[in-house]
């Protein structure tokens, strides 16, 4: 008697009364045969169930889901209310063709200068963007057959070093050159497809990309589950002549933010192979960061696309919830991920995100987007925007991180942002960040379960590496009762986000709580589970994905080791165009640029 707890309605909660409360996650961090030992008690069915019981309660699950008086109607997916339109922008038409949304694309950006985006002794390192590659083509400078053989080159090489770096874990060297020989063909004929003809992307392995298998970083998703055709994010940039190099590595099942993975080897970081790269989204990180590919298509249901990015030093874009159409992606049945582009550079970034957007039928109908847009970054009124923005800033979160640089790095970049558009810097406050997590493990999980249970219940479970053996079976303790309230949290915090977008235009956040960690070498044969550094990677991530919001990760800095540091703008629904203007502007006042220990130049133009 006496553990019911009430909750105040939404609209009575006294912002002013908040308190910060980081909510700290306990659990075991395990590796290697403690790992193995650990999931055969785990499975055992009495004992695995009180294990779970107690992991539970030390992180006041149950407390929230079954011992709680809710008040709010459930949301089961994310609703959005209509939004004002973003200023100076570029309208693009979401049911045209994806090359014309691309030639858009292009004219948003500042004027292309082919002397000054490359690096030198006595200049910053830079990244080779898309449009250097077109540039090189259109000049007859190199060819796409000529950087298909760097790129596969590249592949090789890092699959061979020591120890090796598999970056991909589907691909076939003769089907890159048989693509790169049609791109080459189309210069010669001067009827590219558009600005990414012949730009090189690499596919994350749980996106469908024919002829390859999709295995989601398993080893048997392919045999209940044949790939007949591509997912309708990537049938739009091969559309585009985009030349896709294979599948990417991932964390299994994206169930989990390292990036580690024993079935294929795990992706390391280019910036230091002694790191996690982050995940789940590890490969497609790992490769545009080392130079590789210009971009790559990851998901994204609980910072997988973002927390790679800040580690790797690239930018990753999490989209609205419904903004890309996700058929043909192992996740296409959940209510929390995105298909989403990463790059070396926000303008990548833009011209990927152009080619790909474009809701599903059911989404049109159902979640109302608005009229997708571009911000035009050629436009006179570009600085006065910038200006008018107002950033929310919640500050107990954003100085609630594990390495320090962190916090200070970001403050350092918001400050300068500050200075030099004379924009304002909001105090906010988000209230339970604790509930907003636990109803996103429980929307996710339980969702990751539905769609995987009848296979594994089939004896695939046994396949599946040690770390994901540890999630099935908290997954599968979620009741339907625990997943109703999920979704009352979620509503809650879909309200209070809603009234602070009254009152700013975007979130500033740190992208996570801690630079690369370093790979323990009892992880790669056998995993790990170490829910302690999960909680530090994501402890800024959710909102974006349980209330379906636009987010993306820019890089700012280095930590005192030269790890990446990103920082992450939170837009509101359908916000795309004001967090990549924001991007694009924190971009390019960054001072400090850094070449990772592992980068390859496939353009070779020096």
């Amino acid at each position: 008697m006496g553990k019911k707890r009430v909750m105040l309605p939404v609209t009575e909660v006294d912002l002013a009364s908040v308190k910060y409360d980081p909510g700290e996650i306990e659990a075991p961090h395990i590796t290697g045969l403690w790992l193995k030992f650990f999931v055969k008690l785990v499975e055992m069915p009495l004992l695995g169930s009180l294990i779970i019981s107690h992991l539970k309660k030390q992180n006041k699950i149950d407390e929230m889901l079954r011992e709680t008086v809710i008040p709010e109607p459930p949301m089961f997916r994310p609703e959005f209310t209509p939004q004002e339109p973003e200023p100076a922008v570029v309208f693009l038409k979401e049911d045209g063709k994806s090359e014309e949304r691309v030639d858009s694309a292009v004219r948003c950006l500042p004027q292309y200068d082919a002397d000054s985006n490359h690096s030198s002794d006595s200049t910053p390192f830079r990244y080779w963007k898309i449009r250097d590659y077109a540039y090189s083509y259109r000049q007859k400078l190199t060819t796409p057959s000529s950087v298909a053989e760097h790129v596969i080159f590249a592949i090789e090489e890092f699959g061979n070093k020591k120890p090796p770096t598999p970056l991909l874990i589907s691909f076939d060297p003769e089907d890159v050159r048989k693509q790169a020989a049609a791109s080459t063909q189309r210069f010669e004929e001067g009827k590219p497809l558009s600005i990414l003809d012949g730009i090189f992307v690499a596919i994350k392995d749980d996106i469908d990309c024919y002829p390859h298998p999709s295995n989601g970083g398993t080893t048997w998703i392919h045999e209940v589950r044949k790939v007949k055709k591509d997912a309708v994010s990537v049938s739009r940039l091969r559309c585009c002549g985009a030349i896709l190099v294979g599948k990417a590595n991932m964390h299994e099942l994206g169930m989990g933010t390292t990036g580690v993975n024993p079935n294929y080897g795990t992706a390391r970081n280019p910036h230091d192979l002694e790191r996690y790269t982050g995940g789940s989204s590890s490969g497609p990180a790992a490769i545009v960061a080392s130079g590789i590919c210009s971009a790559a298509l990851g998901t994204d249901g609980g910072g997988s696309i973002r927390i790679p990015s800040s580690l790797c030093g690239t930018v990753g874009l999490k989209t609205t919830y419904g903004r890309t159409n996700i058929r043909g992606s192992l996740c296409d049945g959940g209510t929390v991920e995105i298909i989403g582009p990463i790059a070396s550079s926000v303008e990548d970034i833009i011209l990927v995100y152009a080619a790909i957007l474009g809701s599903s039928p059911a989404d049109k109908i159902s979640l109302h987007p608005s009229v997708p847009c571009l911000p035009d970054l050629s436009s006179h009124e570009n600085s006065s925007v910038l200006g008018s923005l107002r950033l929310g800033k919640y500050t107990e979160w954003f100085n609630d991180v594990f390495s320090p640089d962190i916090s200070t790095k970001c403050e350092d970049a918001l400050n300068l942002f500050s200075e030099t558009h004379g924009c304002k810097v909001l105090e906010i406050v988000i209230p339970e960040l604790h509930e907003m997590r636990t109803a996103h493990v429980v929307s996710i999980g339980s969702e990751a379960a539905t769609s995987l249970n009848p296979d594994l219940q089939d004896g695939k479970g046994g396949r599946l590496t040690l770390d994901s053996r540890v999630s099935f079976p908290l997954f599968n303790s979620f009741s339907a009762s625990d997943y109703v309230a999920a979704q009352r949290l979620r509503r809650r915090s879909m309200h209070y986000h809603m009234e602070i977008f009254k009152n700013v235009d975007v979130i500033v956040t740190p992208t996570t709580g801690m630079t690369a960690p370093v790979i323990p070498k009892s992880a790669l044969k056998l995993g790990e589970s170490n829910i302690k550094v999960t909680g530090n990677l994501m402890r800024f991530i959710i909102s974006a994905n349980l209330l379906g919001l636009p987010a993306i990760s820019v890089p700012i800095g280095y930590d005192k080791q030269g790890l990446p540091i990103g920082l992450q703008i939170i837009g509101r629904p359908w916000g795309e165009a004001t967090i990549l203007r924001l991007a694009a502007a924190f971009e390019a006042l960054r001072v400090e640029t850094k070449q990772p220990a592992s980068y390859f130049d496939t353009l070779k133009r020096n």
